[in-house]
C-alpha cells in the first residue's frame, strides 16, 4: 500500500501518471516444435504478466526522483512508459517539455554506424535538428572522452564507450526531463563522477530527473523523492531515507523466503533486540569524538548453531558504510548458540564527523551468510563541528607559508 502520509514536493507538475498498467504475454512453449504443436490451442500456452498495476504518481518540476525496488519490480518498465518507449496497457502518462532517456546500453545506436554518425542519429531521436547537433558536436565528443574512436563503428566499442557517448549526447540536448536507468553503473570511476557532476548541474538548473539505480547510496545522495515498487505496485512514495530503509527490509524478507532449505535451517536464528549508546551515557545522548560507542545485541537460535558470528556496520545518511566489524575479525570464539545471549561491541575512541549515523546489526554463520539482519536498528548524532565536514573527525590547522618561488614546471 502506498504511504499516504508523505507530501508531494510543491511546484508545478511536469509528469502525471494516472492508473498505468502494463501487461506482457509470456509464452510457455520454448522450442519451435512446441510452438507448432501448440498453434491454435488458444491461450493455454501463454501467460499474462503484469509488470505494472494501477500506478499513479505526480512528479514535480525540478525534483530528482528515484524509482527503486528489487529486480522485476517494474521500475524500468515504468521509466520506459514515461519515456514513450512502451505503450501502457491501460492508464495514461502526460508530461511537459523535452525528454532525454538513457534506458538501455547503446539504445538508439546502430552498430554498423560510426560514433560520429550515431551522434547525429541519436540526437535526432532526442529532438535536435542537424544544425543544433553541428553546433554541439564538439562539446559532445569532448564530454565523452572518446574522440580517438569517434569515426569507428560502435559495434567495436566497449560497454564503457557506449555509455560515454550515449550520456554525452543525452545531456547536450538540453532536456527538461532526464530519464536514467542504471547507466551510471557502467564506465570507470572518473566518468561516473563526471556524470554525477552533470546531474548535479541539471539539479541546480531546475531540471527534472528520474533515476533507476540499485545504488541506494546514490538514491539518498541525489534524490528529493522516491517511488518504491514491488511486483508492479507502488508500496511507498516519499522521503528517500524512509524508502531505502523499507526496500532493505523487503529485500531481507525476500532473501529469507527464497533461500530454500538453507534459509529454513539458518532462518531459525534471530536478533532479539539491540542497544546503542556512548559509554556511560543514555541511548539518545549525542556521541562526541573521543567517546567509546557501545553496541549490544541479543541473539538466539532455536535449533542450536555452531560456528557463527555477530556483525555491526555503521552507515552515514547517504547509505555509505563508514565502519564495520565482526566477532570473527576480532578473534572472539563463540560457543554453540542456543538460548538467548548478549554480544557487546565496544568501539573505542570514535572519531565520526558531524551528522547522523545508522547502526545495522547481523547474525551470520561462519561463512558470512546472513541469518538475521536488523538494518538501521538504531541511530546516533554527532554534534556540529564548524571547521570541517565529512565522516571523519580530525582537528585541522592551516598555515600561510607566504610567497614561494615556483619553477616553470610547477606553474604549468
Amino acid at each position: 500500500m502506498t504511504d499516504t502520509t508523505q507530501t508531494v514536493p510543491e511546484g508545478p507538475e511536469i509528469i502525471v501518471i494516472d492508473d498505468v498498467s502494463k501487461r506482457f504475454v509470456v509464452r510457455k512453449d520454448n522450442s519451435l516444435k512446441e510452438r507448432l504443436v501448440a498453434f491454435g490451442r488458444g491461450r493455454q500456452h501463454r501467460e499474462d504478466f503484469w509488470a505494472l498495476r494501477d500506478v499513479s504518481a505526480r512528479i514535480t518540476a525540478g525534483t530528482t526522483v528515484g524509482l527503486i525496488g528489487h529486480n522485476g519490480s517494474g521500475k524500468s518498465t515504468l521509466l520506459k512508459v514515461i519515456g514513450g518507449i512502451l505503450e501502457p496497457t491501460s492508464g495514461t502518462v502526460s508530461h511537459r517539455g523535452r525528454i532525454a532517456a538513457l534506458l538501455e546500453l547503446g539504445a538508439g545506436f546502430h552498430p554498423d554506424l560510426t560514433g560520429r554518425e550515431n551522434v547525429y542519429l541519436n540526437a535526432s531521436i532526442l529532438g535536435l535538428s542537424r544544425a543544433e547537433t553541428d553546433e554541439r558536436f564538439d562539446e559532445i565528443v569532448a564530454f565523452s572522452g572518446i574522440a580517438a574512436f569517434i569515426d569507428t563503428q560502435v559495434k567495436f566499442y566497449s560497454s564503457g564507450m557506449y555509455v560515454r557517448l550515449a550520456f554525452a549526447v543525452a545531456v547536450h540536448t538540453d532536456p527538461d526531463i532526464l530519464l536514467v536507468d542504471e547507466i551510471l553503473a557502467v564506465g570507470d570511476e572518473a566518468f561516473q563522477r563526471k556524470c554525477l557532476d552533470k546531474i548535479r548541474s541539471f539539479q541546480e538548473q531546475g531540471r527534472t530527473i528520474l533515476l533507476v539505480t540499485h545504488s541506494l547510496s546514490q538514491v539518498t545522495e541525489l534524490c528529493d523523492w522516491v517511488i518504491l515498487l514491488d511486483k508492479g505496485n507502488v508500496i511507498f512514495e516519499g522521503e528517500p531515507n524512509k524508502g531505502v530503509a523499507l526496500l532493505r527490509e523487503n529485500l531481507e524478507e525476500r532473501r529469507l523466503a527464497e533461500g530454500g532449505d538453507q534459509a529454513g535451517i539458518m532462518g531459525r536464528g534471530k536478533i532479539l533486540g539491540a542497544r546503542v549508546h556512548r559509554a556511560g551515557g543514555d541511548e539518545h545522548d549525542p556521541v562526541v569524538p573521543g567517546d567509546d560507542l557501545v553496541v549490544e545485541l541479543d541473539v538466539e537460535h532455536y535449533d542450536g548453531l555452531d560456528n557463527w558470528m555477530a556483525a555491526v556496520q555503521i552507515d552515514s545518511t547517504t547509505g555509505q558504510a563508514v565502519y564495520g566489524t565482526t566477532t570473527k575479525r576480532l578473534g572472539l570464539h563463540l560457543d554453540r548458540l542456543t538460548s538467548p545471549r548478549t554480544i557487546r561491541f565496544t568501539i573505542k575512541d570514535v572519531r565520526f564527523g558531524t551528522g547522523k549515523y545508522f547502526v545495522n546489526l547481523s547474525l551470520m554463520d561462519d561463512a558470512g551468510r546472513h541469518i538475521h539482519d536488523l538494518p538501521q536498528v538504531a541511530s546516533f548524532d554527532v554534534p556540529y563541528y564548524e571547521f570541517a565536514v565529512g565522516a571523519v573527525f580530525a582537528e585541522p590547522v592551516a598555515d600561510d607559508l607566504g610567497e614561494v618561488a615556483l619553477t616553470g614546471e610547477q606553474r604549468s
